[in-house]
């Protein structure tokens, strides 16, 4: 029968209905979830022609709708599962598996709401709030399901049959208000979307820089700096580009929810990715710090590698960063630009949502930061080095040099250890030696006649005045300059590092007090790297300049500043390149 003609009814048989009504099955059928709403509006009907309490009959059937919302209540459990195995059968299939079972449950729902009108007229207020809640109850699963990390289209899906069910229970419920209050829900919920994938992002980047890129090196893991910079420069170009793709199905949907949105979806997508490289730049800085999660890694288990990977991440958190200034920022300008233009909802007293220039000085400013910051703690593991060289001999009672110390080699090592970071993360860039005139100092000590003078003259104070005075008058006349900006290229960097070590060098000899056999062995080193410093680095007149300077200092720190002979000096010289 008919609803609609249920409730026209009439002439009812008061006899048959009193029979039933002995039997108790209108009160069975009424409370059966079995029986369908056909069956249990006309039980209802019954019980009021015969004078049944009214009050009590309204509260039970209202607390009978009550328990039936709640098998209408979206689930973020089952609308991962159904969209799933939808999507999976074929591309529009969702709905058939989950949303055609729940519409037909929802228009059931809105038979007995119908139903409940008729019977009970003063029923509005409850049976609006009701279905308002279901609507809200639909929006919360919605916020739990886009936390799976959804894409558009399934958070369409969603929304597609919520304002189903909005349509269905505003035909019964006209003063409800449904899809007002639909619209404004959704608008909270699609916010939340723009925002939850820029965080995905955010991870998805991270992730890249952080997780295990190791390749196997002689039986060791070793955290590989190329894989980790072109992992997080595709998790970020590739990223960005896909997050627009998906924020772009949102602008063309024409559905209930999304129609009128379009204008503040477009400010939230200028607004998230201008919040976004902000958030990024803040990750960068924590990733680059002592609190970094290598620490923690599997992958490491000895300090000093965890300190040579957290300094290698610096430098690749460098060269992302000129990416982004670089490649990014202007590519991801363009698409918003091409498909997100417009907005305007946030109000133009706070200008545009996003300011790709504002972005470009931000991650200029940290590349340039975090390049300063990787050279600096390379450095502090050479001082660490040098610490150990300087206090540990007596240099005052320090034996006559007879080879090149070990701790040269210490030394090259650290540097070649650059050299390999370097290479696999900054580009080669040109090479400008800069080779000492006929002013300056040279590869060999017999090259510097007047300061052989100096040196091998008594150990008095004047001798000493003179031959700095030599050396500075040779700095100022030749203007170099040794520590220029830094520049995000090998050589640049690996020039760097060299010039600081050294001049932490010269501040270790100047803490020491030498004989002639000390002061000697600092000769001997210093002209032994002379060669393979001037391989490494770009300037060879400042890696010249400052050798000498940390000559020049030991001879100030020495009680009988006596040179080598320059055929001696040489001897020593290739017999540590013979060995090597």
């Amino acid at each position: 029968m008919d609803s609609s003609c249920l409730f026209l009814t009439v002439g009812i048989d008061v006899g048959a209905l009193l029979y039933v009504l002995q039997d108790q099955l209108v009160f069975e059928k009424l409370f059966s979830d079995s029986e369908s709403i056909q069956t249990r509006a006309e039980a209802a009907v019954l019980l009021k022609q015969l004078d049944f309490p009214v009050n009590s009959l309204k509260a039970k059937l209202l607390e009978k709708l009550e328990q039936s919302t709640l098998d209408l209540q979206l689930n973020a459990e089952d609308l991962s599962s159904e969209l799933v195995i939808g999507s999976s059968k074929d591309g529009n299939g969702s709905e058939l598996v989950y949303g055609a079972s729940h519409e037909a449950s929802v228009r059931e729902f809105a038979e007995a709401v119908r139903a409940y009108r008729v019977i009970f007229s003063d029923s509005d207020r409850q049976l609006i709030k009701l279905a308002q809640d279901l609507v809200t109850k639909h929006f919360d699963a919605t916020e739990q399901f886009i936390k799976k990390q959804i894409c558009a289209a399934d958070l369409l899906r969603v929304f597609g049959i919520i304002w189903t069910d909005v349509l269905l229970l505003g035909e019964v419920l006209n003063d409800a208000g449904l899809p007002d209050y639909s619209l404004k829900a959704a608008q909270v919920a699609v916010k939340q979307y723009v925002t939850f994938t820029f965080s995905s992002l955010l991870q998805d980047i991270s992730d890249a820089l952080t997780q295990v890129h190791t390749r196997k090196k002689e039986g060791v893991q070793e955290y590989s700096l190329q894989l980790a910079l072109e992992a997080s420069k595709k998790a970020l170009l590739q990223g960005s580009m896909d997050v627009l793709l998906d924020f772009r199905q949102l602008l063309g949907d024409q559905s209930g929810l999304i129609i009128n949105l379009r204008d503040s979806i477009v400010d939230w997508v200028q607004e998230g990715f201008q919040d976004f490289f902000k958030a990024l730049v803040a990750r960068f800085m924590l990733l680059s710090g002592k609190n970094n999660p290598f620490s923690e890694s599997q992958v490491l288990t000895e300090a000093p590698q965890a300190e040579k990977v957290i300094a290698g991440l610096a430098l690749v958190l460098a060269q992302i960063s000129v990416f982004i200034e670089q490649t990014a920022i202007p590519r991801i300008t363009e698409e918003i630009a091409a498909s997100f233009s417009g907005g305007g909802i946030r109000g133009y007293e706070y200008g545009p949502a996003f300011v790709p220039a504002e972005i470009c000085r931000m991650f200029r400013a940290a590349g340039e930061k975090l390049l300063h910051l990787y050279i600096n703690m390379r450095s502090q593991r050479i001082s660490v080095l040098l610490t150990k060289r300087f206090r540990t001999p007596n240099w005052v009672k320090h034996k006559e040099p007879r080879e090149v110390h070990m701790f040269v080699d210490l030394f090259l090592q650290e540097l070649e250890a650059v050299g390999s970071e370097v290479k696999q993360v900054l580009p080669q860039g040109t090479h400008k030696h800069r080779r000492a005139d006929s002013n300056g100092s040279t590869t060999s000590s017999r090259s510097n006649p007047l300061r052989e003078e100096k040196l091998n003259k008594s150990n008095t104070q004047r001798a000493r005045s003179q031959l700095l005075e030599t050396h500075l008058a040779k700095l100022f006349k030749q203007k170099i300059e040794i520590f220029t900006r830094v520049e995000f290229t090998q050589g640049s960097v690996l020039t760097t590092a060299v010039k600081l070590s050294l001049k932490t060098l010269q501040e270790f000899v100047r803490l020491q007090t030498f004989n002639r056999s000390g002061f000697q062995q600092i000769q001997l080193d210093m002209q032994f790297l002379r060669t393979p410093l001037k391989e490494i680095a770009d300037d060879e007149a400042a890696i010249d300049f400052l050798l000498d300077e940390v000559i020049v200092a030991a001879s100030e720190r020495c009680l009988d500043p006596i040179p080598l002979e320059p055929p001696i000096l040489d001897k020593l010289v290739q017999a540590k390149l013979a060995k090597a």
